[in-house]
């Protein structure tokens, strides 16, 4: 009670951006009735907040996204709540597959001209609701922040909803597997929300990949332009640990415009903290982060197989560390 005789008013939520919560890599898979199962979309994960404006997107890092994805906030203003913070996923499509390197398309662009002329369709799944009106709903258990979050949207594209599977996390994670899919999320159905990396969400991937700092290049040989390898690292302890080269999954665009960038970045003496033996390498300050899919990771802590995805510009490179099974 207030010194008046009524009642306290509770606080009401702030419907700003928050970090988002994170899952975690596993090796196991496992069906459970406590859990449910949702697709893992190759995408770029967006955090969107509405406070009865114009709709906002942003990516984990707390930059906006508005300029380069207009549409989808457009739909967000027509299809939504006045006021609201959801999470979700921007994909873009190769056939009936989500394709982070399809997305780069769009990623670097935010003049209306150069996205029509790009002509890359996308998509926001959103997966859970944080705020919606004046109700904080992160204390909320999933299962409940989902049937919420159903219900607050229009659904119509380019805003989807993200379904999920309940109990047989088993099965779906083969169909995901057999479908060409990255892989699923299995998330614990009575969690609250909480910012940051959570063994509360799990990720069953099908497909290796994960980010990676580039540190160096090589110079391109015979016909090809722009570099001929990126050379890839991950943080440990402080200390930029060399995973390798990757010298596949470049288009012509990416080969003259990312040896743009690594030009400017350029410096006399690795950024590594240890020998890595390419004759001729150029050495780069450890700014840029490539997303590369690979077979496995070797003995030796090398990328087999390595094939370069696209850039990432929603983590930032100190922020990069292996992902362990």
């Amino acid at each position: 009670m207030t010194g008046t005789g009524q009642r306290a008013t509770p606080p009401v939520a702030a419907a700003i951006w928050r970090p988002p919560m994170l899952a975690t890599l596993t090796p196991q898979r496992f069906s459970s009735d406590a859990w449910l199962y949702e697709r893992k979309l190759d995408g770029v994960r967006a955090m969107v907040t509405r406070d009865h404006g114009t709709p906002a997107l942003w990516s984990r890092n707390h930059k906006s996204m508005d300029a380069g994805y207009p549409e989808l906030v457009d739909a967000l203003a027509g299809f939504g709540p006045d006021r609201f913070v959801a999470d979700g996923e921007i994909v873009a499509f190769e056939g009936r597959q989500t394709s982070f390197a399809k997305l780069q398309g769009r990623i670097h662009l935010t003049r209306a001209t150069d996205i029509e002329r790009a002509g890359v369709t996308v998509y926001l799944y959103l997966f859970d609701l944080l705020v919606l009106g004046d109700t904080d709903l992160t204390p909320f258990p999933l299962r409940d922040r989902k049937r919420l979050l159903r219900k607050a949207f229009n659904y119509i594209d380019p805003i989807r909803f993200s379904t999920h599977r309940n109990t047989d996390g088993e099965s779906f994670y083969r169909h995901a597997c057999e479908h060409g899919w990255e892989g699923l999320i299995a998330k614990r159905a009575d969690s609250a929300y909480r910012s940051g990396r959570s063994p509360d969400w799990l990720k069953f991937k099908c497909v290796t990949g994960q980010e990676l700092v580039i540190g160096g290049f090589t110079e391109p040989g015979g016909s090809r332009i722009g570099f001929g390898a990126l050379l890839l690292g991950y943080y440990d302890d402080g200390r930029l640990r060399y995973a390798g080269k990757v010298g596949t999954g470049y288009d012509h665009r990416t080969l003259t415009s990312l040896r743009a960038q690594l030009d400017d970045l350029e410096i006399g003496a690795p950024a590594f903290d240890e020998r890595v033996a390419e004759p001729g390498a150029r050495w780069v300050r450890p700014e840029l982060v490539a997303q590369v899919d690979f077979a496995e990771w070797t003995r030796d802590g090398r990328l087999r197989h390595p094939r370069f995805a696209g850039l990432r510009t929603d983590k930032a490179a100190t922020e990069v560390v292996r992902e362990a099974e």
